[in-house]
């Protein structure tokens, strides 16, 4: 394991930072993996035509589309690092996920329609896999696709759609073969959402955004050539293309560091009934914790990181960088809320608010990554069963 990056990796970094601080749209206002707000979307979709003709992004696709045909894991986690070590808005929408299924399992029709107008973001794409019954366990979705003639129709419903009520296209799961084992029997297709019969409707949460969105889908139709890969072998197409999806590990190290720095920034500036909170010793205590789990879940990033770069992942790799950023990150938000004592009860747009009210979204927020992509508790059945070769639990 090497943690310690290459001359030629520090120059690369620089290089991202610069093209960050230049071409950038502005700096993300809320904590999070958050829907942008409408009158956005032009800039978005122009910063992340940016970054992929930068070549911060798909550079590992087929030349033949913009790529060099090569992956190279260690500038794509630097990419990842720099935004978020930016709060730079991440590349809009499921893109580069759906990308990673046309290019291993989707028809050179799909190929040559997709995948220019993912790099150009003439398209922006939503995930259409988790439903209401399905969550951590997907492989229970119900949505069905039968095939009538040359389309197949869909109905059923899909939650936690981020981005949905932007999206131009869905990587949709449905279960085409009702009668087989519940991993197989899905098909993965590319939705027009625009289509008839799809409807979109925005969940409006607790911190008062709606990024997530309910999909209704009734009587959709969807043209046979619309699926990726072969009928019935969804789950392997969306679990590769998942695998695929791996610098989100690079980005909760960075992104934990600078909640840490921006914590230290806001203690250094509260006081408690007139008196700096610093001297307070229980509460220089509760940030000196904070900081050892902040470093500790970043090594584990940059050791998952390495292996992944060497070819040595361990099936623990993920689930417990996950689980450790997801509770550091709970823990900074309700910190950062209570170093501001009572002004901790203010939030965005009151006046005497400290930092526009970031911490405040960020308590509400935090929670989520808990649950979102597996829930903890799952996950650490997952290192128990996968890594660690304990018994399985009774399902």
């Amino acid at each position: 394991m090497r943690l310690t990056p290459s001359l030629e990796l520090d120059e690369f970094r620089g290089q991202v930072r610069s093209f960050i601080a230049d071409k950038s749209p502005g700096v993300k206002p809320r904590a999070g993996i958050r829907a942008p707000e409408p009158e956005q979307i032009p800039d978005l979709r122009a910063w992340t035509a940016a970054l992929y003709d930068a070549g911060y992004l798909g550079a590992e696709w087929p030349t033949a589309y913009g790529g060099t045909g090569r992956a190279d894991l260690e500038r794509a986690f630097v990419v990842a690092e720099e935004l978020a070590r930016a709060r730079a808005w991440e590349p809009i929408g499921a893109g580069t996920l759906a990308a990673s299924a046309l290019i291993e399992f989707g028809s050179e029709e799909q190929k040559a329609r997709f995948l220019p107008r993912i790099r150009s973001a003439q398209d922006i794409w939503c995930q259409l896999f988790s439903e209401p019954g399905a969550g951590s366990d997907l492989a229970s979705l119900s949505t069905r696709a039968r095939r009538e003639g040359g389309e197949y129709v869909i109905d059923g419903q899909k939650v936690w759609t981020t981005n949905g009520q932007h999206a131009d296209v869905g990587y949709l799961l449905a279960r085409t073969d009702p009668d087989a084992p519940k991993h197989r029997g899905i098909t993965a297709f590319a939705l027009d959402m625009d289509t008839p019969g799809v409807d979109v409707r925005p969940l409006r949460e607790i911190t008062g955004t709606s990024d997530f969105n309910e999909v209704f889908l009734d009587g959709v139709r969807v043209p046979a050539d619309r699926v990726i890969g072969e009928v019935g072998d969804g789950w392997r197409v969306a679990n590769s293309s998942l695998g695929h999806e791996r610098s989100g590990v690079a980005a909760r190290g960075a992104d934990l560091l600078r909640q840490l720095d921006d914590l230290l920034e806001l203690a250094e500036g509260s006081r408690e009934s007139g008196q700096p909170v610093l001297d307070d010793p229980a509460t220089r205590r509760r940030i000196g914790r904070l900081a050892a789990s902040v470093h500790v879940a970043d090594l584990m990033s940059k050791a998952a990181q390495s292996r992944m770069v060497h070819g040595t992942e361990q099936a623990a790799d993920s689930p417990l960088v996950k689980i450790f950023f997801s509770e550091a990150n709970l823990a900074a938000a309700e910190l950062g809320v209570a170093l501001q004592g009572v002004d901790g009860l203010l939030v965005e747009g009151d006046p005497d608010v400290r930092a526009d009210g970031w911490w405040q979204d960020a308590f509400l927020y935090a929670r989520a990554y808990t649950i979102a992509g597996g829930a903890n508790e799952v996950l650490r059945n997952v290192v128990a069963e996968r890594a660690l070769h304990l018994p399985r639990e009774k399902r």
